[in-house]
């Protein structure tokens, strides 16, 4: 039974690209690649060069990635055709899609659904930044899980030995999804008996390869169980399958790492990155199944849907022994909140605690009681959610205005799934500032929850400056006011609010504005409390965010800090005063919105930047632009907090701030294009791209 993370990881992959594969013609792919440009190689394996394009069918957009046969390939049509008929019948969301195919001539092209994360390998043995343990243990089981399908679950009554099982071919989605790649050398085999071999050449990577396939020629399912085994072993222990550092005899990552255990060296052999964080139990647990794998008798390695439980049972070990050895905070349906934020005669926190009664501040003085209203009273403020009172909508959430019956305007959020996370995180706390919508009480009926909000709701910010015929009606003094409003909601959050909070979600459609045209920042949706013994960086399990407004540590690492935010306000305030949203794309010189507003600005042409609509001189915009971009540096070390921010909006002082690195960030180029990239300090375009295209392939090798 899926969990609700891996029911959401499901459906994204699901919803990505609903249709079955297809054949492309040949001039579709040419335009994808602008007819096989050399910058657009991602990568070069045995089948050839995989190229990154973007597929348009039935009005959508797609970022793929694109590989095509090397005539000199030792690879061919056989390889190719099996990859075709098996991705073609199989759909899950532990497997990477094939979206199409193209067989024209020479010509043998497959199109995939693109992995901006990489590979597993990539993140064990070439980036710098390494793996924490549990999100290790998470890629495992979404693997096995794939293969689990793959052995079990196919649908097509015989089941698929992948038979090239191996890190470089366990992809990430940009959600950390591990999917299965790669299926040239696949065969099928019955899967109602387990012990059926099929007889083939023995092909497979050296290190991965199965003893009793490489001797007798019998390719069962347990040969990717084996190879799946190693995989294990590289994890725990960050080293290759086949190492040289590992020993001058015996190269070998399977026979080293079970000749270790058997000599009492299991604790030596982790890598040095996760060395200590991994509990003894876990680490144990963890040692013997993937050593089960490794058995040399084929039939004593357990099935691959025994290795997903095991899994997950070492998993949820870990996460019970790590929420135990963090006094200083607890875990509230799946959120890392304070411990201070319970009773302060230092009672256990109590999950049955009514929100409506008194809750207590971390001074332990008494907050104001909030009201629990019944579904009724939120249904007819809002005439029983008209469409017309709905003032946007997402997957997650949506918002309506509405008027209470003693003729209070009140705007009324209502969450979609793990509502009591939600919930709870928003009435935890009493925060009060005029740049903040006030909550007044919440409604929780059957799945979905309710929040209601002291404040008359017209429109968010986006409506406006995002609508050729509205954006009019914010002139630049308003844009400022909203631009300095939101900087004060922040940094009261950050420094002057009884817990120090993240917002983790600053964008224009949380800008609420009432028919007044006041505003505010709401914010109450995926607030992150930082501990109140100072720490300034939390590891946070589950991203929350926004996609196109999250910092790059927090989408990519899950790191969140007050930086964090500020990310989130510079994009917001060169999005306010360009009137562009954050993931516009410039074809002319293929840049994404953060690029050309840097290089704009950095060459003068702040009319390039600024609304049209917007009459102010534009001198007095640059100091706002250079705000903007100092917020978004890609490094959060440089970028100043929002205690600096407020400082520098509100200075008439003529003194030069700060100059701007190239902002271009990882995830910056990701969501524009899906595109890993990194650029230097001083702008060169050919030096970038050249260091663009070398950063790729080295993802995809």
């Amino acid at each position: 039974m899926l969990s609700g993370e891996d029911k959401e990881t499901e459906s994204t992959s699901t919803l990505e690209w609903p249709q079955p594969c297809r054949q492309l013609k040949l001039p579709e792919i040419q335009l994808a690649t602008r007819n096989f440009d050399e910058s657009l190689v991602i990568g070069r394996g045995g089948f050839g060069k995989v190229y990154k394009g973007t597929i348009v069918s039935g009005g959508r957009c797609l970022v793929v990635a694109i590989k095509r046969l090397d005539s000199t390939s030792n690879q061919g049509a056989v390889e190719f055709w099996v990859e075709v008929k098996m991705l073609s019948k199989l759909r899950h969301c532990h497997l990477v899609s094939l979206i199409g195919y193209c067989n024209d001539g020479r010509e043998m092209i497959l199109v995939y659904e693109y992995m901006p994360l990489g590979t597993l390998e990539d993140h064990l043995h070439k980036l710098e930044k390494r793996l924490p343990w549990n999100r290790r243990l998470k890629i495992c089981i979404g693997a096995a899980r794939g293969l689990d399908y793959l052995h079990t679950g196919t649908g097509i009554e015989q089941g698929v030995i992948h038979r090239d099982v191996k890190s470089s071919n366990i992809l990430l989605h940009k959600s950390w999804a591990a999917k299965i790649s790669d299926f040239g050398l696949s065969k099928v085999g019955p899967t109602n008996q387990p012990s059926t071999y099929v007889n083939t050449m023995v092909k497979g990577t050296f290190g991965y390869l199965d003893p009793d396939y490489f001797y007798t020629g019998r390719l069962t399912r347990k040969s990717d169980v084996y190879a799946f085994g190693v995989v294990l072993f590289e994890v725990l222990c960050g080293k290759r399958a086949v190492d040289k550092s590992i020993d001058e005899e015996q190269w070998g990552l399977a026979r080293w790492a079970q000749d270790s255990i058997k000599e009492g060296r299991l604790k030596r052999i982790v890598d040095p990155s996760i060395r200590g964080r991994i509990s003894a139990k876990c680490l144990k647990e963890f040692a013997q199944l993937a050593d089960r794998c490794l058995h040399s008798h084929p039939k004593q390695r357990p099935t691959m849907a025994e290795v997903v439980v095991g899994l997950q049972s070492i998993l949820a070990l870990q996460e019970k022994i790590n929420s135990a050895s963090h006094p200083r905070s607890i875990t509230i349906f799946g959120r890392k909140m304070p411990m201070f934020l319970s009773p302060s005669n230092g009672e256990n926190y109590d999950r049955s605690l009514n929100p409506s009664e008194s809750h207590f501040d971390p001074d332990g003085s008494k907050s104001r009681k909030l009201h629990k209203y019944d579904f009724l009273t939120i249904s007819i403020a809002t005439e029983n959610f008209r469409e017309a009172n709905k003032i946007w909508e997402d997957q997650n959430e949506s918002m309506y205005q509405g008027m209470l019956q003693n003729g209070q305007r009140i705007a009324i959020k209502k969450l979609y799934g793990t509502i009591h996370e939600h919930i709870y995180n928003e009435l935890s706390v009493k925060l009060e500032h005029e740049n903040l919508v006030r909550l007044l009480g919440y409604c929780i009926e059957q799945t979905a929850g309710f929040l209601v909000y002291d404040f008359a709701l017209y429109k968010s910010l986006d409506h406006f400056i995002f609508d050729p015929l509205k954006r009019n009606l914010l002139d630049w003094n308003k844009r400022h006011e909203v631009i300095l409003g939101v900087a004060n909601a922040l940094l009261y959050l950050h420094k002057h609010a009884p817990v120090r909070i993240v917002h983790a979600n600053v964008r224009p459609e949380n800008i609420l504005f009432n028919e007044n045209m006041n505003h505010k920042l709401s914010y109450v949706e995926s607030e992150i409390y930082l501990a109140i013994n100072g720490t300034d960086c939390i590891n946070v399990d589950k991203i929350c965010g926004t996609m196109g407004y999250m910092a790059p540590e927090y989408m990519i690492e899950g790191y969140v800090s007050t930086k964090t935010d500020v990310f989130g306000f510079g994009l917001l305030v060169l999005e306010t005063i360009s009137g562009q949203r954050n993931y516009k794309h410039y074809p002319l010189t293929d840049e994404n919105f953060v690029q050309y507003t840097w290089k704009s600005w950095l060459k003068g042409r702040n009319s390039y930047i600024i609304d049209p609509t917007i009459v102010v001189d534009s001198r007095l915009i640059s100091r706002f632009i250079q705000i903007g971009l100092l917020c978004v540096q890609a490094d959060e070390t440089d970028r100043p907090t929002m205690d600096e921010v407020v400082g520098m909006l509100v200075s008439s002082s003529p003194q030069d701030l700060a100059l701007p690195k190239n902002p271009v960030s990882s995830w910056m180029i990701e969501e524009v294009s899906d595109d890993t990239n990194v650029a230097s300090d001083d702008y060169d375009p050919g030096q970038v791209e050249e260091f663009e295209s070398e950063l790729i392939i080295e993802r995809w090798r």
